[in-house]
């Protein structure tokens, strides 16, 4: 199983220096989300500071951007770390399109799939010379003069990931996606009774294997060298599944768990910016079913109960000195490194 780290908020000189050191504990990738920052700046560092590792959008928001602006970014991005760079991308909520970014929300799903279409359609022109030409509902795109086309890249193509909750989109990756990003707000009862299903479903529909899809996620990790230090984790985390969990679009993960009426509870405190009341409304049974929980000795094992067989790659919270890492923590990360990934979900896409 590969296992990622993401860089956080730390200042942006210190962003080379910690991408480095996630290298050298054995990571295999850095993995920026679109929080704080843009998620593509940060790793632009990292590139120039590392020689191993995957770095990946985690993921960033399409609809905001041009699909040519993305491709021009992704691709700068890939052959700037050698061909390092997986795209991920994701539509967000309502919400936050119209309000926060002041953009049209019509058709997400539908979008993002032309999305994706009119991003490889840019990179295949640069990488082979052929006209731009893509005509869809919401993206037209046939100029591309030689003063702008950068040409082919020694690297190929970058990868694209899509996250996805609901069915449109976990089948849009099935069917056109190299992988697919798990919000952190799932749960690995949803993992193989919807996420997988519905991945399959989109890959068979295409009629195209699932060999090299990958599957990045699992859901929230709480560890640490203590127990006191694992609790505090633990209601970190809470906060975050109170947070997630006031979301509409998120519900159905919810209800597949017979919780739905607590999206109303919360969806209610968050209307009222009851922020911090949030996490108290979040019982233990929803939390354990969210994060798997464990010291350094313990948290290997509990991560392999949980998902191995299930995912292909896993986000792992960093030590609290990623300078100098305890030795507990090394020993837990190749841990989960051993754990066997999702091979026979990807199976399933050619079986019938």
């Amino acid at each position: 199983m590969r296992v990622e780290a993401t860089l956080g908020d730390v200042p942006w000189e210190e962003i080379p220096r910690l991408a480095r050191a996630i290298e050298a504990m054995g990571f295999d990738g850095i993995a920026q989300p679109e929080l704080k920052r843009d998620p593509f700046l940060p790793l632009a560092l990292a590139a120039t500071a590392t020689t191993r590792v995957r770095l990946a959008t985690a993921v960033a928001i399409a609809f905001p951007r041009s699909p040519t602006v993305v491709a021009y970014t992704a691709r700068n991005l890939h052959d700037l770390s050698r061909g390092r760079f997986a795209l991920g991308l994701g539509t967000q909520v309502r919400g936050h399109i119209e309000r926060r970014f002041g953009v049209a929300w019509d058709s997400p799903g539908p979008r993002l799939r032309e999305y994706v279409q009119a991003l490889r359609a840019v990179w295949t022109t640069w990488q082979h010379g052929t006209p731009l030409s893509f005509r869809g509902r919401f993206y037209s795109l046939s100029l591309m003069t030689p003063e702008f086309d950068p040409g082919p890249s020694e690297y190929g193509l970058p990868k694209i990931h899509l996250a996805a909750v609901n069915p449109y989109n976990l089948r849009l990756a099935g069917e056109l996606a190299d992988g697919l990003r798990i919000h952190p707000f799932s749960t690995p009862e949803y993992t193989r009774d919807v996420i997988w299903s519905n991945v399959v479903h989109g890959a068979r529909r295409a009629g195209r294997t699932l060999e090299d899809f990958e599957l990045v996620g699992g859901g929230f990790i709480a560890t640490g060298s203590t127990e006191e230090e694992v609790q505090a984790a633990r209601e970190r985390v809470r906060y975050r599944i109170g947070f997630y969990g006031s979301t509409r679009s998120y519900r159905p993960v919810l209800e597949h768990h017979g919780w739905g009426h607590l999206n109303d509870v919360l969806h209610r405190l968050a209307s009222q910016s009851r922020w911090d009341e949030m996490a108290a409304a979040v019982p233990d049974e929803v939390l354990d079913a969210f994060c798997v929980s464990g010291t350094y000795d313990t948290i290997a094992p509990a991560v392999g109960t949980r998902l191995e067989g299930l995912v292909d790659t896993i986000a792992f919270p960093l030590p609290a000195d990623p300078y100098v890492p305890d030795e507990r923590y090394l020993a837990a990360l190749e841990g989960i490194k051993r754990l066997t990934p999702a091979t026979t979900y990807r199976r399933q896409a050619t079986s019938s």
